[in-house]
């Protein structure tokens, strides 16, 4: 029962709110004076105070700022006979959720209320998963250290993974970490690192995706002086980088068939050979591998090394996408509002119930990375105290609404087919960009392209993103 205290000089003011608020279920307990407020906050939890902004002994303002110090948990909805902006900024900026003029109609008050005991609640914080399990319970730490305390999950998947990672953490096996874009691929490896016998060592990462073969392989292995035009002097690569540490290659699906044989050189000799080098350099290095790819499928397809498999995916951890997991969407959400918030200094601390439904109810294809994205442009948006519906894109809001289902039929004469299908390519190659939030990366996943190749497309069919 919520427990709410009245604070006014009116009587009948007093005797009306009180009738209306125990009609819904709430205790009530009621004062004329700021003074006796304040004295009843120290005596009593008091979930909401409903307060006068013109008071006889002080202001309702000056008893928000005197409450916030003695009952910082109390939520204060403002009362004023003066439509005055000054007065209600002046309350909101002191901590107040909201305020009301006098005349006012029971139900907008209602309404009111409902949405600062819904924000209350929202905002209570969460329980720490409690595990039985010690290797989730070291996993699940780890993850809060590296998010500044934050559970990133309390799923029944993400669970798993913190036990994965607290059991094979303290082992030297090399890891293959799976999941879609966005999940948290290089936070797992990290964290992996972070709890193993390495962690004063280095911890490297380097994505394979966004390096030429000829680059790549002089970036992981390094180059002696004059092994090609530009190479002025010997050079370490990551591998040397990364000694007695870990090396994390991201996206290793994407690594050319020659690249592939000079990797699993490495690891089964754990030795390296530099970029125009004649002699060999032993490496004491961990390597976690990840990729967003079905490698096993590659692998039946010819274009993945089996053995190379079977060297990097020693342990595999999957990471779950965000829609396997909805009961994290919530959780998640306030995290990112509270870090943003914070970070460009709004006094935004909510999330209003129908912005905290849609979010829930989306698919998120692109996965926590979308989620953030998509509460930082809120909070950045947002000139209220909490996210409204309104904040989040159209894409989020309404992701039905951007599919096109239009069906054609052959018309009767010459038809154009190059001009329809490349309308239709047009069309189909704007809808994945609006479903990916302009992300290029995820709008080539989503439509089976390289990335190179949707560039292409986009120039040539001259598409606006």
């Amino acid at each position: 029962m919520a427990k709410i205290l009245i604070v006014d000089d009116e009587p009948n003011i007093i005797e009306i709110l009180e009738m209306v608020l125990r009609d819904e279920g709430m205790e009530v307990f009621k004062t004329g004076s700021a003074r006796e407020a304040l004295a009843i906050l120290q005596e009593r939890e008091v979930d909401l105070a409903i307060s006068d902004i013109r008071m006889p002994d002080f202001s309702g303002v000056e008893l928000l700022r005197e409450a916030k110090k003695i009952s910082p948990e109390t939520t204060f909805i403002m009362i004023t006979a003066f439509a005055s902006t000054d007065t209600a900024i002046e309350a909101l900026q002191h901590g107040a959720f909201d305020y009301i003029t006098k005349p006012f109609r029971m139900e907008d008050l209602r309404a009111i209320v409902r949405r600062a005991l819904e924000k209350k609640q929202s905002l209570k914080p969460q329980p720490v998963p409690s595990f039985d399990n010690m290797e989730a319970r070291q996993g699940l730490k780890l993850f809060q250290a590296l998010q500044g305390g934050h559970v990133v999950g309390k799923s029944p998947k993400m669970v798993e993974v913190y036990r994965t990672i607290g059991t094979v953490a303290m082992g030297d096996s090399t890891i293959l970490i799976t999941g879609e874009s966005g999940t948290g691929k290089e936070l797992a490896a990290r964290a992996i690192h972070e709890a193993s016998s390495r962690k004063e060592k280095p911890f490297v990462s380097i994505n394979c995706s966004a390096f030429p073969e000829t680059l790549l392989e002089s970036e992981l292995f390094g180059y002696m002086k004059g092994a090609f035009t530009g190479a002025t002097a010997n050079k370490k690569g990551l591998f040397e980088a990364a000694e007695c540490g870990s090396i994390f290659l991201d996206e290793i699906g994407d690594m050319t068939p020659t690249m592939q044989v000079k990797l699993l050189r490495v690891l089964q000799e754990r030795r390296l050979r530099p970029l125009g080098g004649t002699t060999e350099i032993p490496v004491d290095v961990r390597v976690i591998a990840a990729t967003n790819q079905d490698l096993q499928a590659q692998i039946r397809q010819g274009s993945f090394r089996e053995d190379l498999y079977y060297r990097v995916a020693v342990i595999n951890i999957h990471l779950p996408a965000l829609r396997e997991r909805p009961e994290d969407i919530g959780l998640l959400s306030f995290f990112f509002l509270r870090h943003y918030a914070d970070r460009s200094g709004k006094s935004i601390s909510g999330i209003s119930p129908e912005a905290l439904r849609c979010l829930e109810s989306y698919s998120w294809p692109g996965n926590v990375r979308q989620l953030e994205n998509t509460i930082e442009r809120a909070v950045a948006l947002e000139s209220t105290p909490e996210i409204q519906l309104d904040r989040l894109s159209e894409t989020v809001r309404n992701p039905s609404g951007n599919m096109e289902g239009d069906l054609f039929t052959l018309p009767e004469g010459s038809f154009d087919l190059e001009g329809f299908l490349t309308q239709v390519e047009s069309s189909l190659i704007s809808q994945a960009l609006r479903l990916s939030d302009g992300n290029q990366t995820l709008t080539a996943e989503r439509l089976k392209l390289t990335k190179g190749s949707l560039r292409h497309k986009l120039h040539t069919l001259q598409i606006k993103y």
